[in-house]
């Protein structure tokens, strides 16, 4: 393969040479670690969003209207949409292209779905890595939507510069705002459907409980003791709690106002060099992850472990070794320098 040239290719936008380098990327075939590496110098010119939320929330039809919004602007946007793999035949239905037609042929729009492949932080093990990708190729904005998420999914968090939580009122949405796994990862909070009953009361208990959780719910409020409570609690970048908006994105309704709002996080964002700090912490996550692959790889493919497992097993299974000694043993053997 002619790396240069797919850079070249790739840095130019074109659709072929975008497609291929992806599908480098994604099926981690030889040379997709020298790709991405060549193509690190020139990575965070693109705002990474993610658009994330449980199933039926309406996350694609809201990603469709960021995309029109996007491009009204004359912005270029590129789409990872991620959908759940069957756990039996690896296969998935890629609906998310189909969902978005309308955008789909527009010249300035690439959208790639994606498969999780058994992954369970709502993104696929690549996703971060075909962002890096689109990123190159030159796209103002890369939006990602994850599989419809619950509360120990939350790779976006990490992936995006801002991530948007998407919830609806009829599903039970309300109990979500006093799980703190699903709060915490959300920079901007979106009630779509917000022309059906119970909308409202969502969106005022999000905000109350996001209050509580920034620390100012209650911050002109005097205690019994007649002194106000903390003015000094913790706030988001922007100096505030996270904005909680409503839309109906099947109709169009809101989106302006999300756009605006996405504009004044990043800005926050920049302002409070809160930006640099989170893209600093996705490098040392990258690497880490890089490293683990690397050893994971190295361990099943240049060592004997595997070997030394199956010659254990019949003790494994009859009680007579745990499956912790022989880790322990095969570690240990590793520590020393022996491939086992």
């Amino acid at each position: 393969m002619d790396l240069p040239a797919l850079v070249a290719d790739l840095r130019a936008r074109k659709v072929p040479a975008i497609a291929r380098a992806i599908s480098l990327v994604e099926n981690a075939r030889p040379g997709f670690e020298e790709l991405l590496s060549g193509l690190h110098p020139t990575l965070g010119r693109a705002r990474r969003i993610g658009i994330t939320g449980p199933p039926g929330a309406g996350k694609s039809t809201l990603t469709e209207q960021l995309v029109r919004a996007y491009r009204a602007q004359g912005l270029t946007v590129a789409v990872v949409a991620v959908d759940p793999t069957s756990p039996f035949t690896g296969g998935a239905l890629l609906g998310d292209r189909i969902r978005m037609e309308s955008v789909a042929l527009d010249p300035g729009v690439y959208i790639r779905s994606m498969a999780t492949r058994g992954s369970l932080g709502g993104l696929a093990t690549t996703t971060r890595e075909v962002c890096d990708v689109l990123d190159a190729a030159g796209f103002d904005r890369v939006l990602v939507e994850t599989v419809g998420v619950g509360q120990s999914e939350l790779d976006v968090a990490r992936t995006a510069d801002t991530t948007v939580l998407v919830l609806v009122p009829e599903s039970g949405d309300g109990i979500q705002t006093l799980k703190s796994g699903v709060m915490e990862i959300g920079d901007l909070f979106v009630v779509n459907k917000a022309d059906r009953p119970g909308a409202d009361r969502l969106r005022h208990e999000l905000e109350v409980t996001l209050a509580i959780r920034a620390g100012n719910a209650f911050r002109h409020v005097r205690a019994h003791h007649g002194r106000p409570v903390d003015a000094q609690a913790p706030l988001e970048a922007d100096g505030k709690t996270p904005e909680v908006l409503a839309t109906i994105a099947a109709k169009g309704d809101g989106v302006a106002e999300l756009v605006a709002a996405l504009d004044r996080h990043w800005e926050a964002l920049v302002r409070g060099g809160a930006l640099a700090g989170r893209r600093k912490e996705r490098l040392r996550q990258r690497t880490r992850e890089v490293v683990e692959r690397a050893a994971r790889q190295w361990i099943w493919q240049e060592t004997g472990a595997e070997q030394v497992i199956g010659e254990r097993l019949d003790d494994i299974a009859d009680g007579r070794l745990s499956p912790y000694d022989v880790a322990a043993e095969v570690l240990e053997a590793l520590k020393q320098g022996v491939r086992t």
